[in-house]
């Protein structure tokens, strides 16, 4: 169990219903203060809120705690990123399996390198530019 990724959910699902850290901590007849610590990873809900916290923010208990995957779906963006990648490596796996064999000229062997190198960079910067 890991209180910063229970937090964060917490934070997440609670945002998700419109609600306020007072709000959830009213239906829970806790303080915000109990809510604000656990969305800060500083602590986290006792075991006995858990099913009324899991009830009110819509998952289960044992999605709350992170043990159970939400069922994300991979976004199209993860797709291409993931595509992207794919084509580099297997550019660089090509040229170097026809380099090896003497199957490839110079010219071509460049050109496939260029792409694979593209196709990596373009998948880089969209992460770098994602996480800013």
């Amino acid at each position: 169990m890991d209180n910063e990724n229970i937090g964060n959910l917490i934070a997440k699902l609670r945002k998700e219903k419109n609600m306020s850290q007072k709000d959830l901590a009213d239906k829970l007849n806790i303080t915000d203060k109990a809510v604000s610590k656990w969305e800060r990873g500083i602590s986290c809900p006792d075991i006995n809120t858990i099913p009324k916290l899991s009830q009110i923010l819509g998952v289960t208990s044992e999605e709350l705690l992170c043990m159970k995957d939400r069922g994300k779906k991979t976004s199209i963006k993860e797709l291409i990123n993931l595509i992207l990648k794919a084509i580099g490596l297997a550019m660089g796996i090509s040229v170097f399996i026809l380099s090896i064999l003497n199957n490839i000229n110079t010219k071509t062997g460049i050109t496939l390198l260029a792409l694979g190198i593209t196709c990596i960079s373009i998948s880089i910067l969209d992460n770098d530019k994602n996480s800013i």
